[in-house]
C-alpha cells in the first residue's frame, strides 16, 4: 500500500511540474522567454535568479510578484530592467503555486534545503492584501540585487 500511495504522490507532482510548465508558457514565456532569460532591458530572467530571491529570504515577495505584478526599475545581478509586468490574480491559486514551483526548479534554479513547494493555501493567504505593482517592487529584498 506504501507503494501505491508514493507513486500516486509521484504522478501529481509530475503532472503539477507539467501543468506549472504549461501555465509559464502560456502567461509568462512571453516576457520571462521559454528559457526563463528574459529581455535584456526590460524583463529580467528567471533563470539562475529566482534561487537568489528566495535565498534573500524573498519567498512572501515572489507570491506578491505572481498575484499583484511589479512596476519600477529593478536590479538584477548587476543589469537594469525597467518593463512593467501585470499580475495574474485572475489564476487560481493552484495555477499561480504550479507556475511559482515549476520557475523555482528550472533553468538552474533549485528550492534552497530550506524551502518547501509553493502551495495553494500559501497564494491564497497572499491575496488577502491587495497591493499596486509599485508597492510590490518597493518589498523587492535589497540582498536579491
Amino acid at each position: 500500500m506504501n507503494y501505491l500511495l508514493l507513486l500516486l504522490a509521484a504522478a501529481t507532482s509530475f503532472a503539477s511540474a507539467q501543468n506549472g510548465k504549461t501555465l509559464y508558457n502560456a502567461n509568462c514565456a512571453a516576457c520571462h522567454q521559454a528559457t526563463g532569460r528574459g529581455i535584456p532591458g526590460a524583463f529580467p530572467p528567471q533563470a539562475g535568479h529566482f534561487s537568489d530571491l528566495l535565498t534573500a529570504g524573498g519567498r512572501a515577495y515572489t507570491v506578491r510578484v505572481a498575484l499583484f505584478g511589479l512596476a519600477g526599475p529593478i536590479q538584477v545581478k548587476g543589469k537594469t530592467y525597467n518593463g512593467a509586468m501585470p499580475g495574474f490574480s485572475q489564476l487560481s491559486d493552484a495555477e499561480l503555486a504550479a507556475i511559482l514551483n515549476y520557475v523555482a526548479t528550472s533553468w538552474g534554479n533549485t528550492l534552497p534545503a530550506t524551502e518547501k513547494p509553493y502551495s495553494p493555501a500559501e497564494v491564497g493567504a497572499a491575496r488577502g492584501t491587495a497591493l499596486t505593482p509599485a508597492q510590490v517592487s518597493s518589498q523587492r529584498p535589497e540582498s536579491a540585487k
